[in-house]
């Protein structure tokens, strides 16, 4: 199973095939390659998969997104708090 991550664009740099953007991910800034969205600009949110921004999706859909991941690590959590 493959999973794509929406992060916010903090900056862009590079052109074309060599552009890149930092990305943040609920806190965590990672760099990762803008080469397939060439649209997306500083402040747009991008669905991010092995480093490569693959689309630009709305603040709302990434939000809800943002949400449903940490649920399942809250989840997780409670898992690993029960275990014997």
């Amino acid at each position: 199973m493959c999973l794509a991550v929406p992060g916010r664009i903090l900056s862009v740099a590079g052109e074309e095939l060599t552009r890149t953007g930092q990305v943040d991910f609920a806190g965590v800034v990672k760099e990762v390659s803008l080469a397939y969205v060439p649209e997306a600009q500083v402040g747009n949110y991008v669905l991010v998969h092995v480093g490569v921004a693959l689309n630009t999706v709305d603040e709302t859909e990434a939000e809800r997104t943002l949400d449903y991941l940490r649920q399942i690590g809250e989840l997780a959590e409670q898992e690993r708090s029960s275990d014997p």
